[in-house]
């Protein structure tokens, strides 16, 4: 059974974050910056309904001020009938009335900023949600109509027209194309609860620019973009196959990546340089690494995602060779690397780390965690190690809500309770993303462990109490811990986009930032000599001596 772990070692005289400045002015607070991830339905309830609400977070600025983030990106918290965790956006200008309102979210803003914390939105501008003011109104439209020129309606194919215009495939699974009662068919990359809009039309653009000016306006700080590489399409017949996949390098897939997609984002930072300080951005586009860095341009949004570290297997080498291609290519871009192990649609990387290696998590999903066994002290000791090191590197660190708390996957929410799209669309090969979505825990009892107080929309685990915050924080050797002791050293220190390799075992990633800060992260089996200095945080039990297996360590002279 899953426990807190208590045995983290950290340096004693780090115990709180140094003084803030409640100055929110600074244009490059970006580049440095922890963001925390809150996926609002999922953090606090106030209401008792089962739903984190806007009104939870709020209630919960303290906690992450103590904890040390620059910054909240909020997961999607508009009108929503939650066909795909709140990305099916009926209002891109409103909040859910199930999570509050606009004055609740003016509220968290300026709770954030007086806390010296920035507030992220995500913005979905691939598709809305089929309920939506536009999609109902295209739908009533006649065929050709300027309504259902918003979206992507096309005739299908065969001599009837009862077959989809193309072979395109959803990401949830089953045909990209729906049918409407009079033949037409539309475009879905996702469920067919979210209909593509389509970036050719002046109106999707102008209306878009309105939505980045209305949050920004209310003092949002910058924007996640979501399914960035996908806004701009070929939609040319013959239509071309589409590989998602395995995406060319030359931006010729019809769905997504297209150059055209940088016309789009150009614009925006027009809207975004509008406003002192600028607006930042960052975008979610799953794209090979040489395409990447053209998302994260001065001229564009800024910073795009690297999720490497997130897909790569507790490797030295690995690690090495990711890290050292990503600040070349933030270098590159002229923007700061980002750094991701967990969010809202993987496997917990607490999880991932302690199943064996090369294991299928989709089919070990299904056994709801069962088979292979899951390692949990591993899981756990090597996730804390990639964390520490991962905070360390020059860049933007995300942190996924309950990471500081060493939470693990919820796999086994019965099938009658799942949520996300893939479970049905996939005909039940795939479980999806819920088990890492479940309500994090803040007491160490409760009816939802202090969530709220009623049942939770998602099944938290029994044993969910061991790792709440009420737990972790009086264990000095929690995950909860180290992560604090690591965001106040962390503020105290970051500075610069560069990193100086040291000599080490092959086993050992091992960096100098600056002023005598160093980190080391043993990726092996077995121990090796501790490098000379003082044990500033440490992701684990260490003594003077030895740098145990995989374990962190940060020193400085």
């Amino acid at each position: 059974m899953p426990t807190t772990d208590s045995d983290v070692t950290t340096a004693p005289s780090v115990t709180t974050a140094p003084s803030r400045s409640t100055a929110t002015s600074d244009p490059n607070w970006w580049r440095q910056a922890v963001v925390y991830q809150v996926y609002p339905r999922s953090f606090a309830d106030t209401t008792g309904d089962g739903l984190g609400d806007i009104a939870g977070v709020t209630s919960r600025i303290d906690y992450l001020r103590e904890l040390g983030v620059d910054a909240i990106w909020l997961s999607p918290f508009y009108p929503s009938a939650l066909a795909d965790g709140g990305y099916d956006v009926a209002d891109h200008r409103d909040v859910d009335p199930k999570l509050g309102t606009l004055a609740d979210f003016d509220a968290l803003v300026a709770a954030a900023h007086a806390a010296d914390i920035r507030i992220v939105v995500d913005i979905v501008p691939n598709h809305t949600s089929d309920l939506h003011v536009w999609f109902q109104e295209a739908l009533a439209a006649p065929i050709g109509s300027p309504a259902r020129d918003r979206y992507v309606f096309r005739d299908g194919s065969g001599p009837d027209g009862a077959e989809p215009p193309s072979d395109w495939v959803s990401n949830f699974g089953g045909s990209a194309w729906t049918r409407v009662p009079d033949g037409q068919w539309y475009l879905h990359l996702f469920a067919p609860e979210q209909p593509d809009v389509n970036w050719e039309n002046a109106e999707v653009r102008a209306d878009f620019e309105h939505t980045l000016r209305f949050w920004s306006d209310r003092g949002v700080d910058g924007f996640r973009v979501d399914v960035a590489h996908g806004l701009a399409k070929d939609l040319s017949v013959p239509y071309r196959q589409s590989n998602q996949h395995d995406l060319p390098l030359d931006g010729s897939d019809p769905l997504y990546d297209r150059d055209e997609v940088h016309d789009i984002f150009a614009t925006w930072r027009t809207v975004f340089d509008e406003y002192d300080p600028p607006r930042t951005a960052v975008a979610e586009a799953w794209t090979p690494a040489p395409r990447r860095v053209l998302y994260a341009r001065p001229t564009e949004l800024g910073q795009a995602f690297n999720f490497d570290l997130l897909e790569a297997p507790f490797d030295a080498g690995r690690f090495r060779t990711v890290i050292d291609q990503n600040l070349e290519q933030a270098e590159h871009s002229g923007a700061s690397s980002t750094w991701v192990l967990s969010n809202h649609d993987v496997i917990r990387h607490a999880t991932r780390y302690g199943l064996p290696d090369g294991t299928d998590t989709v089919a070990w999903l299904l056994s709801d965690g069962t088979s292979p066994v899951l390692d949990v002290a591993r899981g756990r000791r090597r996730a804390r190690a990639a964390s520490l090191l991962m905070l360390a590197l020059p860049g933007s660190s995300y942190v996924y809500q309950g990471e500081e708390l060493g939470l693990l996957e919820a796999p086994a929410i019965p099938p009658s309770e799942l949520q996300d799209p893939q479970w049905e669309r996939t005909g039940h090969a795939m479980k999806g993303r819920d088990g890492c979505r479940v309500p994090i825990p803040w007491t160490e009892s409760g009816p939802s462990f202090g969530f709220g107080s009623g049942a939770p929309h998602l099944p938290q685990p029994a044993d969910f109490g061991a790792s709440s915050v009420e737990a972790e924080s009086g264990d000095a050797g929690s995950s909860l811990a180290m992560y604090r002791a690591a965001l106040a050293f962390r503020r105290s220190v970051q500075d610069g986009e560069s990193l100086t390799w040291l000599d080490a075992p092959a086993q050992v990633v091992a960096f100098a930032r600056h002023d005598g800060w160093r980190s080391y992260t043993n990726f092996g089996t077995s121990a090796v000599p501790m490098p000379a200095g003082t044990v500033a945080v440490a992701s684990g039990p260490v003594d003077g001596d030895t740098l145990p297996a995989e374990t962190t360590v940060w020193l400085v002279d």
